[in-house]
This record gives structure tokens, C-alpha cells and sequence, in this order.
């Protein structure tokens, strides 16, 4: 999984994009977008384990997300 998109329904009903892309030296760039939201939230991780798998990306915006 290099570059991944995907878009999950929170247990609230709200559904969020997220996406991954793998970078040079064990870096990847992580986003997450509210529906109809323009706020995103993205990240630059550096030396991360290559490949993270789409739950590893959910946790880590896990506490943005329980917020309304």
C-alpha cells in the first residue's frame, strides 16, 4: 500500500476521507476530511514502519475525530 484512499462512516453517522501516501525514508503524509468540511487534518510522520495499514492511519487522528 503505497498511496491509499478510502472513506470511513464513524459510529456517529459522520463519514471521513482519509488517505496515506508513503515517503522517502520511512515517511508517509496522512490526511483526514470531515465530510462537507473544508477543515483537513494531515500529517508528515518521519521514520514510521512502512506500510501503515488503514487502521494505524484511523488511530492516529482518532482523538480530532471524537471531537464535534
Amino acid at each position: 500500500m503505497q498511496d491509499d484512499e478510502w472513506i470511513k462512516k464513524l459510529e456517529d453517522g459522520r463519514k471521513v476521507k482519509f488517505s496515506y501516501q508513503e515517503l522517502p525514508k520511512d515517511g508517509a503524509f496522512i490526511t483526514a476530511q470531515l465530510e462537507a468540511n473544508e477543515v483537513v487534518y494531515s500529517v508528515v510522520l518521519t521514520e514510521v514502519r512502512n506500510p501503515l495499514e488503514r487502521e494505524d492511519v484511523e488511530r492516529h487522528f482518532k482523538g480530532e475525530l471524537s471531537k464535534k
